[in-house]
């Protein structure tokens, strides 16, 4: 038997996910967390073999979910599904201890393969993630073709708080980080992205199809 644990806040979202897992091979038995807290809860109280994790959902939208998990249940397996661009976010994730990262609009295909890489112990990514990698060893990168790749994963996380209207102050409070970082943060992304308020920032990010909002 093998123990899914689904964190979503879209009930529809966890209902496709739930089919495409149950239409794998083998016992499958899938529990279900519509907040961060009560995946937590779920994960005190029983053991998992598979984490299935939006990255933006009620009492959690950053990098220390991934923690959060392991620190319960070492050993899961962590799916990281999410709206957000893979290409921004994916390396980030990996980085941060999570076993694969695929978007919610790729085929059923491409999340039946990704569920059963990461329950083999293995690593997911998609091609485009695997070119960017490549890319960056071979240095063929294209390093202004998308001025949000080079954004570090902090960066990252305050460039979606800002294009949500939150408060510097807020932010700050959110992230466990001093006003003044945050302020450094903010600077650093305007002048990486080129832009100098956040509705430009905003602009920009819809140009380049890049996930700010859930």
């Amino acid at each position: 038997m093998i123990n899914v644990l689904i964190a979503d806040d879209h009930s529809i979202v966890r209902l496709g996910m739930k089919q495409i897992i149950c239409s794998l091979p083998g016992a499958m038995l899938v529990t279900e967390a519509k907040t961060f807290d009560e995946a937590i809860s779920h994960l005190e109280s029983r053991p998992f073999n598979l984490l299935i994790l939006d990255i933006n959902m009620p009492g959690g939208n950053n990098r220390q979910m991934i923690d959060a998990v392991k620190l319960r249940q070492p050993g899961i397996r962590i799916l990281v599904f999410s709206a957000h661009d893979e290409i921004l976010y994916a390396l980030n994730y990996l980085q941060a201890g999570a076993d694969g990262y695929i978007e919610k609009n790729s085929p059923d295909e491409d999340f039946r393969t990704a569920i059963n890489t990461v329950l083999t112990g293995e690593k997911y990514i998609s091609k485009a993630v695997r070119d960017q990698l490549i890319g960056k060893f071979t240095g063929q990168q294209e390093r202004h073709a998308n001025p949000f790749i080079g954004l570090s994963a902090r960066e990252l996380e305050v460039m979606n708080l800002l294009t949500k209207g939150i408060p510097l102050i807020k932010i700050a409070e959110m992230l466990h980080l001093q006003l003044t970082t945050v302020s450094t943060y903010k600077t650093r992304i305007f002048e990486k992205v080129g832009v100098k308020n956040v509705i430009a920032l905003i602009e920009k990010a819809q140009l380049y199809q890049v996930s700010t909002h859930y």
